[in-house]
């Protein structure tokens, strides 16, 4: 590792979700970068799995990245036989075993050993090609890239499995590849093709999921009062509920008695609660798993904060709907142009998210980048807008905790 970096300056780690054939999350594979001003990984692989470490578990923890649920995080073969893996909670990690190492009698031994301490172990870029066969007496899950492993080659890793262990497809870049991954056996996904459908309907929406179109348009109206705004929440028994909740949560650190929802919006501010019932009412609105909202409300944060570096924070207010919105196309099914449909955003946001090259544009491009671990292009993005690095991992981090509380 560059002896100029502080393990204890910063925590890079992005997540890349892992998915049940429903959408669900199983887990998260956890992304690594070494520092705030460093645009490529040139670490060597022990170091990168031993910032992870520290990063994920000590700077961030596991529960704050992962929301309860499995940690994916590779360990190089060196970091495996020194014992590395037995710092980390069994209950809480899956230790991923890259392509490269050398399987021999000590991984044999070593991996042998995790199994009986309770350790899931994962195969990752598995083929018959490599010596890694050995090793599936102890694992619970094998990865396969689909984008390099056919259908029928998927299908014979997958008859080949021992009882048990379950094949993860990666690198899965669209529905249809979802699609043959299943066919293939695969019972988890990771990838970004819940992020792509196949196909763009213009069916209308039924009715329930069209009222929270209509809430999202009008908790989002220019002049909306806080009289108005307690109207919208009053007609919606979850909406109050989550708001009553809200001002009683811990985490918030506000806990204290409300008698209306009035005095509830008062406590809270209308701006934000203008937020919370925008990524509610999108909870509602969304067909597509409650992935997809996380991710809406990642970016969403993460675009505010990122904006309220380089303008005053009215303006900057807008750029929590531009990321809100910008997985609404896949939510509704239907083209960009048609989701946002009457919702009141700016000029300049409403044109981003229909795809023109603008600063709210860049805003958005970059926090994506960073989220899916693209850290050469978040580099490169947030150069250009003028901010730190470090401007997107606190930023992420925010968003993170944000995701915690709303969800």
């Amino acid at each position: 590792m560059d002896p100029t970096v502080d393990p204890r300056a910063g925590a890079f780690v992005a997540r890349q979700p892992i998915l049940d054939a429903a959408g669900q999350v199983f887990g998260y594979e956890l992304l690594y970068r070494a520092a705030a001003d460093h645009t490529a990984c040139h670490d060597s692989g022990d170091c990168v799995a031993a910032r992870v470490l520290n990063d994920a578990v000590l700077t961030l923890g596991l529960d704050l990245l992962t929301g309860g649920r499995r940690a994916f995080i590779n360990l190089t073969r060196h970091l495996l036989l020194s014992d590395v893996a037995t710092l980390l909670p069994a209950a809480g990690v899956v230790i991923e075993l890259l392509e490269d190492i050398a399987i021999d009698a000590e991984i044999i031994r070593t991996c042998r050993k995790l199994r009986d301490d309770g350790y899931w172990l994962a195969l990752d870029d598995f083929t018959f090609d490599t010596g890694a066969k050995a090793l599936l007496p102890f694992v619970r899950f094998v990865k396969v890239d689909v984008l390099t492993t056919s259908g029928a080659d998927c299908r014979a890793i997958q008859e080949a499995m021992p009882r048990g262990v379950r094949l993860i497809a990666e690198k899965v870049e669209t529905a249809q590849m979802f699609a043959a991954a299943r066919t293939a056996g695969c019972t988890l996904f990771q990838g970004y093709y819940f992020c792509r459908p196949a196909t763009l309907a213009m069916e209308p929406l039924p009715m329930q999921r069209l009222a929270y179109a209509r809430l999202l348009a009008e908790v989002n109206g220019p002049h909306v009062s806080l009289h108005q705004l307690e109207d919208l929440i009053k007609h919606d028994a979850s909406l109050s509920v989550r708001v009553l909740r809200c001002v009683q949560s811990a985490a918030l650190g506000l806990r204290c008695e409300v008698q209306s929802i009035r005095q509830a919006l008062v406590i809270l501010g209308v701006d934000q609660v203008r937020k919370w019932a925008s990524v509610w009412a999108l909870a509602g609105l969304s067909g597509g798993g409650p992935e997809l909202v996380t991710t809406g409300i990642l970016r969403a944060r993460c675009c505010e904060l990122v904006a309220s570096r380089l303008m005053p924070r009215e303006e900057a207010s807008e750029y929590f709907l531009l990321g809100l919105c910008s997985l609404l196309d896949v939510m509704l099914g239907q083209p960009m142009p048609a989701a946002l449909g009457d919702l009141p955003l700016g000029p300049h946001v409403r044109r981003a998210l229909l795809g023109e090259r603008n600063r709210a544009r860049a805003v958005l491009d970059t926090v994506i980048a960073y989220a899916q671990g693209a850290w050469d292009e978040a580099a490169q993005g947030a150069q250009a807008l003028g901010v730190k690095t470090e401007t997107l991992r606190t930023a992420y981090t925010d968003a993170l905790r944000w995701a915690r509380v709303l969800a």
